[in-house]
């Protein structure tokens, strides 16, 4: 019989572990060794409880920014601006961003780059603040990090769209906002659509140093897979989550199923 304090129920490695690693490979277990192990703690951090140790915000005091990424070059289109794409009279970027102000989410950031002015004029008298990345050529994590740079301090968190999602709603982004509970350690809130996990997502403000920390034409799905404690999976419905426009033909299709 092993005996073990509630650091055994962790999802990372603790001293719980350690001992049973020794006992099943028949190693004797000292007194003294147990005492080592403790040296620094017998637990090792984990995302899911508040750092430091603090009381969490009660619920309704959350709060969860929206940072929309419009900054790309759309080189998979063959030459249009595709977030400048109509369907049903507004712009692929408009139609994101309104479905975000209509959403819980406040502030609405929007990442501009490729051709800024076009884009910016697309959502003009839209309440949205705008931020340029210069570096937007060099690929997507440029983006997600300007967007959270713009982040208030007080705020909890924020969901990142992609502003070539039109069939996101605003519907969605609420039930994603509302997973979001820090709690019960739901810290990053993604879609899941018939097993396949898709977009947006919701973060947590912990994880913001790792984000701008990405490189590249990446985006989060690593962070993702590195922290499962940490992560909620919410079902939807619709391929809503999973689609993005990349091509002339998936504006098409997208197009047709939304103007009907």
């Amino acid at each position: 019989i092993l005996g073990a304090p509630g650091c055994a129920r962790s999802p990372k490695e603790n001293g719980f572990d350690w001992v049973l690693m020794r006992l099943l490979a028949g190693l004797p277990v000292s007194r003294e060794d147990v005492t080592g192990f403790g040296v620094g703690g017998l637990l090792m951090e984990i995302v899911t409880r508040p750092q430091p140790r603090s009381e969490p915000p009660a619920a309704h005091e959350r709060r969860i920014a929206a940072v929309i990424l419009a900054a790309g070059r759309s080189t998979r289109m063959g030459g249009p601006n595709k977030l400048l794409e109509t369907i049903g009279g507004r712009p692929l970027v408009r139609i994101a961003v309104d479905e975000a102000l209509a959403s819980r989410a406040r502030p609405v950031i929007v990442v501009t780059g490729h051709q800024r002015d076009r884009v910016e004029a697309a959502l003009k008298g839209l309440s949205v603040k705008l931020v340029h990345n210069p570096s937007f050529a060099d690929g997507l994590s440029t983006s997600v990090k300007a967007g959270l740079a713009a982040v208030p301090e007080d705020v909890d968190g924020a969901i990142v769209c992609l502003g070539d999602m039109p069939q996101v709603n605003t519907a969605l982004i609420d039930k994603l906002i509302g997973a979001f509970d820090p709690e019960r350690g739901a810290l990053v809130v993604v879609p899941v659509f018939d097993g396949k996990r898709g977009n947006p997502v919701v973060w947590s403000r912990r994880f913001f140093a790792e984000l701008a920390a990405l490189e590249g034409d990446v985006g989060a799905r690593h962070l993702i897979g590195r922290y499962p404690e940490a992560v909620t999976e919410v079902p939807v419905t619709d391929t809503a989550a999973l689609i993005d426009v990349d091509t002339p033909e998936a504006l098409q299709k997208v197009k047709a199923e939304l103007e009907g």
